[in-house]
């Protein structure tokens, strides 16, 4: 459940340094318009996130669904789970949580982009409210929400393929909810007052990070390069109270992480991948270090060219600007260079960690498998937010221009927004029409598997870069998996719809 950190209150003290000493006539106005519009300026993000949601309901299975709803349909979830890791590639959690959408069938489809999108949100506002309440910060209200939604919808819809990032459940639950998941499993150490609670999240923190471990290589490698920054930097970056639980917690968390790793690596699933797709190919012979290095720097630069990252910033520099804190008693004592330059190092070296793994398995399709790149763009994000609220912090000790800043940081974010707009609409569109002929094509093939037919044909119907049937071969993959689906021996190409 959401905190509004708004509710949180600290004492004021003699040298704040905020309203105590400057007056209120000189940051009245600035809360005033904070506190009015933040939540206002909400709504934009979040209805872009809502239609987002709504054009989910014309999400139809293709690529790896086509093979996991036949399964799911005569074994159950824990069959899925059993295949994931003795055949598949050893990811239990995965394997569960695909279960758990692909049971209901199309339905399980059509509503996960709004399921996932809220589950989203609603872990990275309770992230930015209990951050700010650990910080000893008070925003006004709505404040965190208007962070939570901005970088939602910036990891979500800035990315170069939203389809496969937020439409497709498959991927979605692999490289997109799985870092958000691991970004949540700090949110019970956030909670944790008193010595009783903070066991208890440490015990939490190995669990969530044995989930985590299951669930993505990708965003495990990304959990472990930030967790180590943590336990060798804290002395650095956080108070004394806190360094220490900070490193405990974080150690606690990785040994979740190596354990889950560990089951994952060495399950009979993970094997059988390797020797399918990475067969001679070592991740840690120089000339593979070689291609990842190239391919990640075009990564880099795709994702540097992207403008509306700058939503990120601005929701930042909003939350810099209006936030009230009591340095005396504040968890992070700020440093914006150190912290600015471990974070930026952790994005880099996680990314390219990320790059390294899954070049054996894709090749210089790194640079189309956008999706893999989830894992730690979510990172990014978040440094993104922390600059830019480090940046508010640096302006508001100049309150002189505050209040101009807190706008056309304000407009920024709304502008983002409206820029990604066009192209979901478009997309969503695209996906209606897909909708429709799938619904159409999917009637006749039961009907006609129904009336005995044994071989029927099947067009390809192709969304968001989407592998379909067939694909470059006359009997590809997952052909196989659509004829278990109708109940049917075989599938052949066909070139138009029934």
């Amino acid at each position: 459940m959401a905190v509004d950190a708004s509710s949180v209150t600290v004492p004021r003290q003699p040298g704040d340094g905020d309203r105590t000493s400057r007056g209120p006539g000189r940051e009245g106005p600035l809360r005033e318009l904070a506190r009015s519009w933040a939540l206002v300026l909400s709504l934009v993000p979040l209805g872009l996130l809502a239609a987002a949601a709504w054009y989910g309901q014309y999400v139809r299975p293709s690529a790896d669904e086509w093979c996991f709803l036949p399964y799911v349909r005569d074994h159950g979830i824990s069959g899925l789970t059993g295949k994931f890791y003795f055949h598949d590639n050893g990811r239990i959690a995965n394997g569960w949580l695909v279960g758990l959408y692909a049971e209901p069938g199309v339905p399980g489809h059509q509503w996960f982009g709004l399921v996932s999108g809220v589950l989203m949100v609603g872990l990275l506002w309770a992230v930015a409210a209990l951050a700010v309440r650990a910080g000893r910060l008070t925003v006004p209200r709505g404040v965190p929400l208007l962070v939570a939604s901005v970088s939602a919808v910036v990891f979500l819809l800035a990315t170069t393929n939203t389809y496969k990032t937020f439409f497709w459940p498959a991927a979605s639950v692999s490289h997109t909810v799985a870092p958000v998941l691991a970004c949540a499993a700090v949110i019970p150490a956030l909670l944790a007052r008193g010595p009783r609670a903070r066991i208890a999240a440490l015990v939490v923190a190995v669990f969530a990070g044995t989930f985590i471990g299951t669930l993505s290589e990708e965003t495990s490698v990304v959990l472990l390069v930030v967790l180590s920054a943590v336990v060798l930097f804290a002395g650095q970056v956080l108070t004394d109270g806190a360094r220490s639980y900070a490193r405990r917690w974080s150690l606690a968390t990785m040994a979740g992480v190596v354990i889950g790793v560990v089951l994952l690596v060495t399950s009979p699933g993970s094997r059988e991948r390797r020797q399918k797709f990475g067969a001679g190919t070592s991740m840690v012979a120089p000339d593979s270090l070689k291609a990842s290095l190239h391919l990640y720097a075009h990564i880099i630069w795709t994702v540097l060219s992207t403008w509306q990252y700058l939503g990120a910033v601005a929701a930042g520099l909003v939350l810099g600007l209006v936030a009230r804190r009591e340095r005396s008693a504040a968890l992070l004592p700020c440093r914006p260079f150190l912290l600015t330059g471990v974070g930026a190092l952790a994005v880099l070296v996680s990314g390219f960690l990320c790059t390294v793994i899954t070049y054996p398995v894709f090749g210089k399709h790194v640079l189309t498998t956008q999706r893999t790149w989830n894992d730690y763009l979510l990172l990014y994000v978040l440094l993104l937010v922390g600059v830019g609220a480090l940046l508010g912090r640096a302006i508001r000790q100049r309150p002189r221009g505050a209040l101009a800043v807190t706008a056309a940081a304000a407009v920024v974010c709304a502008g983002v927004c409206v820029s990604l707009a066009l192209p979901l609409h478009t997309l969503g569109h695209q996906m209606h029409v897909r909708a429709e002929r799938w619904d159409r094509q999917d009637h006749w093939m039961r009907q006609q598997s129904a009336a005995g037919a044994k071989v029927l044909p099947y067009k390809p119907l192709h969304v968001g870069r989407m592998l379909e049937p067939f694909g470059m071969k006359p009997h590809g993959w997952p052909a196989s998996c659509v004829a278990d689906y109708y109940h049917v021996d075989r599938v052949t190409h066909a070139k138009r719809l029934p």
